[in-house]
């Protein structure tokens, strides 16, 4: 869940040409929450450290109990309307979005200086990466010289595990276990590792079916592009019917498409606003739950046969280590999906509702630099300030949406932050205020489905500037899910 990060460097000019570039604001005339003071960082350091206010102090001690037992999850309650794999779908969809490894928590940023290394579309460059041409590495050069299939790989051993005795698959990786993929960032977690390997069948099931369509009059590399298309349509297609209802609302979704964008505009091309990067997109860390049943084992109701592991544990070692890291390949290390997507069966975990208390793991980061944080709050909110973000309150001011009541901030006053508040944690608050935590509220909502549809809007590949009526061939009904889509790339495990 990484976003960057770098050395500390010198102070970075406020651009003013904010419309220009991959990255921007949508508010560029707002002051920052908060000067970049020694007061302010230790504020902002004490309100995300491990222990604190944001951090849920969940007991690690056993995995299966966090998800078996509600006891275990008073700081992690239950969202009704959104099931644990809506997460990691967020995560793979901010990873086509958006990639800044050079940004600094210790410096003060100006967005426009900042490189994106992914194109600011959905257009699933994290799993294409440049093409069979740039990127042979993704390609099976088995099958027309490496020009259209994307490679997997089976994972040695996995039959022995899996309640249905089928050999599982992962990612394409070398000698040292480092994954083959268009975006490193998608081997950052099992279960986002795998999420990618769903996207890697599906082109290879879709390209199957447009070589028989299609026939032999056509070459290689049409064939190609023909299902590169038709699987980025539906994967675009789940992000506005499925996703992004379930994130923001459905009343805002239809608000956007019928309406139109009212913040989120450019001159050229679409950019990412760090509005959206640095605060309202990261939502998701509230959802992360401590710990997920990744898979049913060798039996569908013995847990102690099932693979149940933290989302990070630093003390887990060893080649196949007892968390859901990803960059490591064994026979256990696969997910079964029911327990994330909704399949009917009963079987799916909710979610964790949005609101200001993160999982306890997500306090002890792996693999960050030296002299950083290691908790993923205090990195969002130390972001925030070297972003110079506006607070939330001034936001929804000039949105002019329901701003939230001084008391509903309350806990952060001794802190100097109930009236300024960082966006990140007024998004959050917001959720938890005004929808309960079921979705995003009034002003992190808006600003979601703006982005989102804007960048849709904005590409001229995408199924909305293409054929806005289309409707998916793959699903049923002219629908599309992610149950969908992991049933076509064949990753469902058949449980009775």
């Amino acid at each position: 869940m990484s976003h960057g990060n770098a050395d500390i460097g010198d102070l970075a000019p406020r651009s003013t040409f904010y419309k220009q570039g991959r990255f921007g604001r949508l508010f560029p005339t707002l002051p920052p929450f908060a000067a970049d003071t020694p007061l302010i960082r230790d504020a902002l350091t004490e309100l995300g450290a491990p222990g604190g206010p944001m951090d849920a102090n969940d007991d690690l001690s056993d995995p299966i109990t966090l998800i078996t037992d509600p006891a275990k999850n008073l700081h992690n309650p239950n969202n009704p309307t959104m099931t644990a794999g809506l997460t990691f779908l967020g995560q793979f969809l901010d990873h086509d979005m958006t990639f800044d490894p050079t940004s600094s928590l210790a410096r003060r940023q100006d967005p426009e200086s900042i490189r994106n290394f992914r194109i600011p579309a959905f257009d699933l460059d994290s799993v294409y990466g440049g093409g069979p041409t740039a990127s042979p590495h993704l390609y099976d050069q088995g099958v027309d010289g490496g020009r259209t299939r994307l490679l997997t790989e089976e994972i040695p051993g996995s039959g022995a595990v899996s309640i249905d005795g089928t050999v599982r698959h992962d990612l394409p990786r070398n000698s040292q276990n480092v994954a083959l993929v268009g975006d490193p960032r998608n081997d950052e977690n099992l279960i986002v590792s795998q999420l990618q390997l769903a996207f890697l069948r599906f082109h290879n099931l879709v390209l199957a079916d447009v070589s028989a369509e299609l026939g032999a009059g056509f070459t290689a590399d049409e064939i190609f592009a023909e299902a590169q298309r038709i699987v980025r349509w539906h994967y675009q297609w789940l992000i506005v019917h499925q996703f992004l209802p379930t994130t923001v609302g459905q009343a805002t979704v239809d608000d956007v498409v019928t309406n139109g964008r009212k913040f989120f505009t450019w001159r050229n091309d679409p950019f990412i606003p760090v509005e959206f990067a640095v605060a309202a997109y990261r939502f998701g860390h509230s959802q992360v739950r401590p710990s997920y049943r990744a898979n049913f084992g060798t039996s569908g109701t013995d847990l102690s046969q099932q693979f149940f592991a933290m989302i990070f544990d630093p003390a887990a070692l060893g080649p196949d280590p007892a968390d859901l890291r990803g960059g490591r390949r064994a026979p256990r290390r696969f997910i079964d999906w029911q327990t994330f997507f909704d399949f009917g069966d009963g079987r799916a975990r909710p979610n964790k509702k949005i609101d200001t208390t993160l999982s306890t793991p997500l306090f002890h980061l792996l693999g960050q630099p030296p002299a950083t944080p290691t908790s993923l709050a205090s990195r969002n909110l130390l972001r925030a300030l070297t972003m110079g973000l506006p607070s939330g309150q001034r936001v929804a001011r000039t949105m002019t949406l329901p701003e939230l009541a001084p008391v509903d901030l309350a806990d952060l006053k001794d802190l100097q932050l109930h009236l300024r508040t960082p966006l990140w944690f007024y998004v959050l608050r917001e959720a938890a205020v005004t929808t309960s935590g079921e979705h995003l509220g009034p002003v992190g909502g808006r600003i979601v489905a703006e982005v989102v549809i804007g960048l849709l809007a904005g590409d001229r590949q995408s199924y909305l500037r293409q054929d806005p009526d289309w409707t998916p061939t793959y699903g049923s009904d002219g629908t599309f899910t992610m149950v969908d889509l992991l049933r076509a790339a064949g990753v469902v495990a058949a449980i009775a």
